[in-house]
C-alpha cells in the first residue's frame, strides 16, 4: 500500500479523497494555485505544495508542475479526482515515465474512452446499444448541416473530449446548427483544448441513467448499479439518485451487462461509469464511459456500502477485489444535491464572493437515516470565478425513496449559507415537486417543470401561515430583548415578553395582523385561518430557526434586512415587515417607490469576461439578436436584445471582466 498519495485537484472532491486516505493511514499532498492558498483541501493536507496563478491553465491543468510537486514531496501515487487532468492520457504517460503511479485506468482506456466518437465506435463493437447518428468528428458547417439533415432532426451537437454539459448543444433547425457548432467548438476549445465536436440523435423526453463499474488488474470487472442522473440543466447535473424509480430487475441487469462489456473491451481498471440514455420504453443507449471518479459517486456508497476512492486506490497498489458480483446488494435509497453559488432567480448565473456565514445541516433525529455533506469549503472561504461553482454535495440515505427525498428537505431547510447566491431554494423545490416525488423524471424535467425560469417556490396558505406566524414570534423576541437593553431608560417603551401582544406582519401591501401569546416556553400564533402552537430555542442572529409547530419539526431560514425580515421554508422565500398596529397603519400611507428604469441597458447577468461585442455604436438591432457574449466558470453565454432597437452607446469592450449588472451597451 501506498505511504503517501498526492491529490491533483481542489474542491470537495481533493477533501473527499483526503478523508479517505487519513482513515487508510496514507499521508496526503494538497496541491494549489494562488487563489486557493487558504482553501480547505490545502488545510485538511498533511503538505501542501503552490502549482501558480489562479487560473487553471496555468496551474491545476499544467502536469510538469503536478509531477513536479509529487516528486519533492515523495508522493508516490497521484489521485486526480474529476475534471482537470482526471481523462488526460499525456498526464498518465507522464507520471508513468517519472515512476509515480496514477490511480486511475490505463492509458488505453482514457484514450477510447475519453474521445466519444472513438468511443462509440469501441461500444458498437462490443455489441453496447449506441445513439443514431455521425461517428465522426465534424469538419465544417456544411457537413454538420448535411449530417443533421441525415439524422434528423433534433440533434445534438457534442464536443468529443467534453464532459461536464460543457461543449454541447441541442439543434432543431438548421439556424441552431450553425450557432450551436460554433458555441460547442469554442467551449470544447476553451475547456479541454480540443474543439472536435459530433452530432448524434437527440432522444426526447430521456432519462439519463448511469452505471458504476469496478474493476482489479487481476480478471475482476463488475457493476454497483446504476444512478439516475435526469435532473439536467444545460446537461449539468444537479440532482442524482441511486438506484433509480425507473428500471426493474431486467432492465438494470441487462445494462450492468453491456457496462461490463464495455470496461472489459479496454482492459478497464479502477472506477468508471458507463453513461447510457434510456428512452420512454426502457430502450437504452451508451452515452459515454467517464474514466474518473463521478461527482454523483456517493449515492452509490451509500447504498452499497462502499468506499469507491478506498477501492480506486487498492486496485492502483494491485489488490484484488474481495466480492463479486452476487456480493453487490442495494440498500435503500440515496439522494444527492448539488448545492451551487448562483442565482437561480437570474438564470442560474454564477455567484462569486465570500461565505460570510456557513451552518451545514446537523444528524438527523431519525436513526434510519443518514446526512452526508461532501463540501470543499467552510466559513470565509472564497467562491472564486477560475473554478467551478460547486459549495457542496448534500446527500441523503434512507430505506426507501420518498424518505431520502424527506430527509434532503429538512437538510435543505437547515442549511444556512450567506454572502453569495445559492440555489438551495430551488432544490427545495424540486424535492417538493409532485412529479419528482413520483419518479416522473426527464432530463428536460426542469425546461418543463419550470417553463419561465425558477420565480421562487409557489408559496401554499399553510406554508405562509407558518412564516408569518413565525416572523411575529421574532419580532415578538426581538421587542423583548430591546425592552430588556433599554428599560432602565427613562422614557423608554414598556414592553413585557410574557403577555400577549398585536402585531401586523406586511407582506408587500398585504397586511396579515397576529397575537402573539406566551405558553409555558412557546407561543400560540392566532389571527390566521388557525391557531399555531410554536417552540423554539433558535437565538434570534441564527441563520436557520429550529422549531416544533403543532408536534412537527419544521426549520426556518432566517435574515434580517433592515428593518425587514427574509424567511424562507421548503423552497419558499418571503419578506415581511413586522409592526405595531399603529406604525402598520401609517406605513400603509406610505407612497411606493417606483424602481429605476433599466430597460435601455444590456447589463451582464453574471460577473465573467465579455469574450465578443457583436454590434457597434448606432446599429440597428432586432429582437432575438445576438448581442455579445460572456464566458464565466468556462460557459459561453450568449446575450441577445429583447425588443428592435438602435445602440447608442458602448460601455464595456471584448476582454473587460464585467461584474453582475456592470452596462454593457445601452439603447436608445
Amino acid at each position: 500500500m501506498f505511504n503517501k498519495i498526492l491529490i491533483a485537484n481542489r474542491g470537495e472532491i481533493a477533501c473527499r479523497i483526503i478523508k479517505t486516505c487519513k482513515r487508510m493511514g496514507i499521508a496526503t499532498v494538497a496541491v494549489h494555485s494562488d487563489a486557493d492558498a487558504t482553501a480547505l483541501h490545502v488545510r485538511l493536507a498533511d503538505e501542501a505544495v503552490a502549482i501558480g496563478p489562479s487560473p487553471a491553465a496555468q496551474s491545476y491543468l499544467v502536469i510538469d508542475k503536478i509531477i513536479a510537486a509529487a516528486r519533492q514531496t515523495g508522493a508516490e501515487a497521484v489521485h486526480p479526482g474529476f475534471g482537470f487532468l482526471s481523462e488526460n492520457p499525456k498526464f498518465v504517460e507522464a507520471l508513468d515515465a517519472a515512476g509515480i503511479v496514477f490511480i486511475g485506468p490505463p492509458v488505453r482506456a482514457i484514450s477510447a474512452m475519453g474521445d466519444k466518437i472513438t468511443s462509440k465506435k469501441l461500444a458498437a463493437e462490443a455489441r453496447v446499444s449506441t445513439v443514431p447518428g455521425h461517428p465522426d468528428a465534424v469538419d465544417d458547417e456544411a457537413s454538420a448541416l448535411k449530417i443533421a439533415d441525415e439524422t434528423g432532426y433534433p440533434v445534438m451537437i457534442k464536443a468529443s473530449a467534453g464532459g461536464g454539459g460543457k461543449g454541447m448543444r441541442i439543434a432543431r433547425n438548421a439556424a441552431e446548427v450553425r450557432e450551436g457548432l460554433r458555441s460547442a467548438r469554442n467551449e470544447a476549445r476553451s475547456s479541454f483544448g480540443d474543439e472536435r465536436v459530433f452530432i448524434e440523435k437527440y432522444i426526447e423526453q430521456p432519462r439519463h441513467i448511469e452505471i458504476q463499474v469496478l474493476a482489479d488488474a487481476h480478471g475482476t470487472t463488475l457493476h454497483l448499479g446504476e444512478r439516475e442522473c435526469s435532473i439536467q440543466r444545460r446537461h449539468q447535473k444537479v440532482v442524482e439518485e441511486a438506484p433509480s424509480p425507473f428500471l426493474d430487475p431486467k432492465t438494470r441487469a441487462a445494462m450492468g451487462a453491456q457496462a461490463v462489456a464495455l470496461a472489459a473491451a479496454v482492459d478497464y481498471r479502477s472506477a468508471g461509469t458507463v453513461e447510457f440514455i434510456v428512452d420512454r420504453n426502457k430502450n437504452f443507449y451508451f452515452l459515454e464511459m467517464n474514466t474518473r471518479i463521478q461527482v454523483e459517486h456517493p449515492v452509490t456508497e451509500l447504498v452499497t456500502g462502499l468506499d469507491l476512492v478506498e477501492w480506486m486506490i487498492r486496485i492502483a497498489a494491485g489488490e484484488k477485489l474481495s466480492f463479486g458480483q452476487k456480493d453487490v446488494k442495494l440498500n435503500g435509497w440515496a439522494v444527492e444535491a448539488r448545492v451551487y453559488a448562483e442565482d437561480p432567480l437570474r438564470d442560474f448565473m454564477p455567484s462569486i464572493g465570500r461565505l460570510v456565514r456557513y451552518r451545514t445541516p446537523g444528524s438527523p433525529e431519525d436513526a434510519a437515516v443518514t446526512v452526508r455533506i461532501d463540501s470543499g469549503v467552510d466559513e470565509g472561504s472564497e467562491i472564486s470565478m477560475f473554478y467551478d461553482p460547486m459549495i457542496a454535495k448534500l446527500v441523503t440515505h434512507a430505506p426507501d425513496r420518498l424518505r431520502a427525498i424527506d430527509a434532503m428537505q429538512a437538510a435543505l431547510d437547515a442549511y444556512g449559507i450567506r454572502g453569495i447566491n445559492h440555489n438551495i431554494a430551488f432544490l427545495a423545490s424540486v424535492m417538493t415537486n409532485p412529479r419528482f416525488r413520483a419518479g416522473d423524471l426527464s432530463t428536460n424535467f426542469i425546461t418543463e417543470e419550470f417553463p419561465d425560469g425558477f420565480q421562487g417556490a409557489e408559496a401554499s396558505e399553510e406554508t405562509l401561515e407558518i412564516l408569518i406566524a413565525a416572523a411575529a414570534i421574532l419580532q415578538h423576541r426581538r421587542a423583548a430583548q430591546a425592552a430588556t437593553i433599554s428599560g432602565r431608560m427613562d422614557g423608554a417603551p414598556e414592553f413585557d415578553a410574557d403577555k400577549p401582544a398585536d402585531w401586523v406582519v406586511m407582506l408587500g401591501q398585504e397586511l396579515r395582523p397576529r397575537r402573539v401569546v406566551p405558553a409555558d416556553g412557546a407561543y400560540r400564533v392566532g389571527g390566521g385561518s388557525r391557531e399555531l402552537s410554536i417552540e423554539t430555542e433558535g437565538r434570534l442572529h441564527d441563520l436557520v430557526l429550529p422549531c416544533c409547530i403543532d408536534g412537527r419539526p419544521v426549520t426556518l431560514q432566517v435574515d434580517r434586512r433592515g428593518p425587514a425580515l427574509r424567511l424562507g421554508y421548503a423552497g419558499v422565500e418571503i419578506e415581511v415587515l413586522v409592526l405595531t398596529p399603529l406604525a402598520a397603519a401609517l406605513a400603509a400611507r406610505m407612497p411606493v417607490k417606483e424602481p429605476p428604469d433599466l430597460s435601455r441597458f444590456l447589463l451582464s447577468p453574471m460577473p465573467g469576461l465579455l469574450m465578443t461585442l457583436v454590434v457597434e455604436e448606432g446599429q440597428l438591432v432586432k429582437a432575438g439578436e445576438e448581442l455579445a457574449v460572456v464566458e464565466a466558470m468556462k460557459m459561453e453565454n450568449v446575450l441577445r436584445a429583447e425588443r428592435d432597437g438602435k445602440v447608442a452607446k458602448i460601455h464595456a469592450g471584448p476582454g473587460e471582466s464585467l461584474a453582475v449588472d456592470q452596462a454593457i451597451l445601452e439603447f436608445e
